[in-house]
């Protein structure tokens, strides 16, 4: 072999079985030996983009990949491979321009589920329903369309139609537990639905983390300014009036640290922990924590061995519906005469606990006293105030302390 494009052919097919193989760093070298011996070429330009795609490296894959698409712009899996690199940049309106233009060539169930969550993004919500649509009449037994699409129509009150789809998830096997615990958030709030279906006791793990762990970066900017939510705020004043000062705080579900940057000059010391480790991130930059723990709340209680003068749980239980088990562990660390307070979202009816469309538990008055009669707690004070809006509506609280 004595020409460069002998040599470029060989490089190339040498890229191709690494790739296939599963070793893309070995890929990407041969690919751009190959491109360095043969410019311009598109075969090299897409493989290489797509090897970038597979290593991580978005925005190589989106030059990469402009410049095969600009040397040949009929091959469907350049542009699909260009959408995918947009929503990873989060480019919506460049992703779906990709994405619609690779379908046009080839429909494919899995990419029109991408179209959808990135028509999502963008705001179009019956755009986005209709690439789910489109994903099952292709593929009927494909499991992810029919959780997208269940979680969208959940979010648009369709609850009887969300319920099917996320029974439909189920039967093809989904997550069990994710996906009984998204059917009971519908179920429950149905007027056809089965009222008394099974509530979870709190809310899956994986879900929990993975929405904080998505949301870490942007969660003080949109929940103080999109959400206006005050919680934190209007459950801390009281404890902060005239001057009172604690020894040892606990704030449970700490998220990126709003309570404990408020309590912090009022107090020796603050923990913190919840299940987000990128929340937890965000929580150590504030410097207001001794002691950060990554562990679901009742979990974290059972193994504590320090005791707090204050714990507080802010926009925390609406991700556990049954409290039993974190008012006792609270119990055995509070302190003689220590306070424990807590924001919750009240119960829409007389239920004690409801899992609401919105994935969020509700919780009764009722509920709460009888909880802390029965753990040895006096209730100190409650009231009703705002917590947060959803869709420019305020979402009332119902803010507890005991002692």
């Amino acid at each position: 072999m004595n020409t460069d494009l002998d040599q470029a052919r060989a490089r190339f097919v040498e890229g191709v079985e690494h790739f296939e193989a599963g070793r893309p760093e070995a890929a990407r070298v041969a690919f751009e030996a190959a491109l360095a011996l043969a410019p311009g070429r598109a075969s090299v330009l897409a493989n290489l983009g797509a090897t970038h795609l597979a290593l991580g490296q978005w925005r190589d894959a989106l030059d990469v990949l402009q410049r095969a698409a600009a040397a040949d712009a009929s091959q469907p899996d350049v542009w699909r491979n260009l959408g995918l690199a947009h929503k990873e940049l989060g480019h919506w309106q460049a992703a779906a321009d990709c994405l619609k233009r690779s379908l046009e060539a080839e429909p494919h169930a899995g990419l029109l589920l991408v179209l959808g969550q990135v028509q999502l993004k963008l705001g179009q919500v019956q755009a986005a329903l209709s690439s789910f649509d489109r994903a099952l009449e292709i593929d009927a037994s494909f499991t992810p369309a029919w959780s997208e699409r269940g979680s969208l129509l959940r979010e648009l009150n369709r609850l009887d139609e969300a319920a099917r789809s996320f029974e439909k998830a189920m039967e093809l096997g989904a997550d069990p537990e994710l996906h009984a615990y998204y059917l009971a958030s519908v179920r429950n709030a149905s007027r056809n639905g089965m009222q008394n279906a099974a509530i979870p006791a709190t809310s899956p793990r994986l879900y929990v983390e993975a929405l904080f762990d998505q949301y870490a970066a942007d969660f003080q900017r949109h929940a103080v300014e999109d959400l206006r939510y005050q919680g934190f705020q209007t459950l801390l004043r009281p404890l902060l009036e005239g001057g009172r000062r604690y020894g040892a705080v606990l704030d449970l579900g700490c998220g990126s640290g709003l309570c404990g940057r408020l309590i912090r000059p009022a107090c020796d010391a603050v923990d913190g922990v919840d299940l987000s480790r990128a929340m937890l991130d965000e929580a150590r930059k504030s410097g207001a924590y001794r002691d950060l723990g990554h562990a679901d709340v009742a979990e974290y209680l059972a193994a504590c061995e320090r005791r707090y003068g204050l714990v507080l749980a802010a926009d925390v239980f609406v991700y556990v519906g049954d409290l039993a088990e974190v008012f006792r562990q609270v119990r055995r660390v509070l302190e003689p005469g220590g306070c424990f307070a807590m924001t919750l979202e009240r119960s829409p009816g007389n239920e004690d606990v409801v899992l609401q469309p919105s994935l969020r538990y509700a919780h009764s008055e009722a509920y709460v006293r009888r909880l802390a009669a029965a753990h040895g707690f006096q209730v100190s004070e409650t009231f009703t105030a705002p917590i947060r809006q959803d869709q420019f509506r305020p979402i009332q609280g119902l803010y507890v302390y005991l002692t």
